[in-house]
């Protein structure tokens, strides 16, 4: 007889567009995809995408409260701050915001996973190096769990390319079962 997932097990993913299958055939992207692996893996935790298009890491911490008291959840997965890079945002501004709904989430039980993101060269190299740098110094502060980079193996290829949509941000569906690899090994740690 396998254990089962205590009551209210559910992970919470606060995403953008990359978490928000943008572009995809609903289903195709990596949350769907998380889902369909821990079903298949006979694990009861529920998934909650939270994710929307085009937001922030101020949207994400604004809509936070309500979706902890909602859901509460086990497990918070942030894929938040690469809005904030596009509209020229304030790393401080990111910084605080990702600090903030950490802290949040961990007083209300949640243990959470930050996902790292890269911006491309042409930002600058200091700002690029600074805003990486930024996800591994929130998850220190915070005890959190870290993916450095979201898009490894897909972004950093030299075909990459062909792994993204015509806007060259959104990857493409084949690009989603990389991205929830590069997940799972840290979020599979939490969840035991």
């Amino acid at each position: 007889m396998h254990a089962a997932a205590p009551v209210g097990q559910a992970i919470l993913v606060l995403g953008d567009s990359l978490s928000a299958e943008y572009g995809l055939k609903r289903g195709s992207g990596w949350v769907a995809l998380l889902e369909q692996r821990l079903q298949a893996r006979k694990n009861s935790v529920r998934v909650i995408n939270a994710s929307i298009s085009g937001d922030t890491s101020s949207g994400g911490l604004s809509r936070l409260p309500a979706l902890l008291e909602q859901h509460e959840p086990s497990h918070l997965i942030i894929e938040l701050g690469g809005n904030d890079a596009l509209r020229g945002l304030p790393l401080e501004l990111t910084r605080d915001n990702l600090n903030r709904m950490t802290r949040m989430a961990k007083k209300g039980g949640a243990r959470v996973l930050l996902l790292g993101m890269q911006m491309p060269p042409n930002y600058g190299r200091d700002y690029s190096e600074r805003f990486t740098a930024m996800f591994a110094e929130v998850a220190k502060a915070n005890k959190a769990a870290l993916v450095p980079f979201l898009l490894k193996g897909i972004a950093d290829t030299s075909d990459s390319l062909r792994l993204f949509q015509a806007d060259r941000i959104h990857p493409t569906a084949e690009a989603h079962p990389q991205i929830l690899d590069n997940i799972w090994p840290q979020l599979l740690k939490l969840l035991k």
